[in-house]
């Protein structure tokens, strides 16, 4: 298998990843800035298919609209020229001190209608560039002091925005989907809507839920200690994985944005196997953009910026190689049986089987030798070492 990116790949960055200066709390920037159709035209380059912005990556906060249109043109003549696509926007609602108490939910009003208005703004430009996804995080919507925000009508707020973005959609038939991104804490202390559970369970209280997902990022569910796999299997099983946003993470810390599987590798490995093959017992896979959410490192130069995003596509590619290999090698499917991995796809009650029935079944529970049961041994072990020495190579 190559590990040299193709279009088909459907690899795709955000502008502010390349892009960022390596500002952060104890330090200056330690790189230029980069202009978003050199961007362009180095991502196809490399191999990328697609590209995602913030509005405010593009256009900055407060140009005029000669300024604006300038800086749009000059960017949709460099997709024209390359064949990049911009799969995915979003719009900053978390950078310039309005939205110090959030955008959708903040105490004030008057930011809450100005929030509204620069996203559907960025809804515009989304269907202008062909975007299918707005993906919509909250880093501000939140609060660090319990006595401050009023959750439940923070909430209701949040809803009242989101279903005016669905109906703005319907109205300009933009057929835009809508994807939540949670994340737990930073910038704000808590963070409303934290994770991928609480994220799908809002989007039922919605108008148009058929048009809301999640944009489940590997560090905001990691840096919580949660199981980004599970999160992801979770999210296909609703059927509410709109887009998802890949990095590296070394468990509960600050947000480090790292390369894609420069963190927890054993957990990139068994996400890019349910990416791309589906459940072991079989479902859904995910088609959408393998988008990259990550920083270089602050150390790097442009070089640097570079090779970094190479490695991003380079590692992926290269745990899609070893999850194929795991996937096809008949010790590790004797091994899924002999841990009865694929009788968990067998329906617990038979077909047509009420539960007076299964009251009636002497051998499920009167006759049912639990202590043999409880006696057995699954073998997970040896089937997670199988795992390991796939990805290590030292098989297949």
């Amino acid at each position: 298998m190559s590990v040299q990116p193709t279009r088909e790949d459907k690899f795709s960055f955000g502008l502010w990843t390349i892009g960022w200066q390596a500002r952060d709390p104890f330090g200056t920037e330690t790189r230029p800035p980069l202009d978003p159709i050199e961007a362009v035209h180095k991502l196809s380059e490399l191999g990328a298919y697609g590209i995602t912005f913030h509005d405010d990556d593009l256009v900055p906060f407060g140009s005029d609209a000669p300024t604006r249109d300038g800086i749009i043109a000059g960017f949709k003549k460099a997709l024209d020229e390359t064949g990049m696509v911009v799969p995915m926007v979003t719009t900053n609602l978390f950078t310039h001190p309005v939205f110090k108490d959030g955008g959708f939910t903040s105490n004030d009003r008057s930011v809450r209608r100005f929030a509204i208005r620069k996203v559907l703004r960025q809804m515009d430009l989304a269907a202008e560039l062909g975007a299918q996804t707005l993906v919509i995080w909250g880093g501000r919507e939140g609060s660090e002091y319990d006595s401050a925000k009023d959750v439940y009508a923070a909430l209701e707020r949040y809803r009242e925005g989101l279903n005016l973005l669905a109906q703005y959609s319907e109205d300009k038939n933009y057929g835009l989907r809508f994807a939540i991104e949670p994340k737990p804490n930073e910038p704000r202390g808590d963070i409303l809507l934290p994770t991928a559970g609480h994220a799908i369970a809002f989007v039922q209280e919605l108008e148009r839920p058929e048009l809301f997902g999640i944009n489940p990022e590997t560090g905001h569910e990691q840096m919580s200690n949660l199981n980004y796999t599970h999160g992801i299997a979770q999210a296909l099983w609703h059927k509410k994985l709109f887009h998802i946003d890949l990095n590296g993470q070394h468990g509960p810390k600050f947000d480090q944005d790292l390369v894609f599987g420069h963190g927890d590798l054993v957990n990139a490995f068994s996400l890019v196997d349910l990416l791309e093959h589906g459940p072991v017992g079989g479902g859904p896979v995910y088609e959408g953009p393998r988008h990259f959410d990550y920083k270089p490192s602050r150390t790097e130069d442009m070089t640097g910026v570079w090779n970094s995003a190479i490695a991003n596509m380079r590692m992926y590619l290269l745990l899609k190689e070893r999850a194929q290999a795991f996937r096809a090698d008949p010790e590790v499917q004797e091994a899924l049986r002999a841990s009865k991995v694929l009788e968990l796809e067998t329906p617990t009650l038979n077909q047509g089987e009420t539960y007076q029935d299964l009251l009636s079944d002497r051998g499920a529970f009167e006759d049912y030798d639990a202590d043999a049961a409880g006696a057995q041994g699954y073998g997970f072990v040896q089937l997670h070492q199988l795992a390991l020495e796939h990805l290590m190579r030292a098989r297949g």
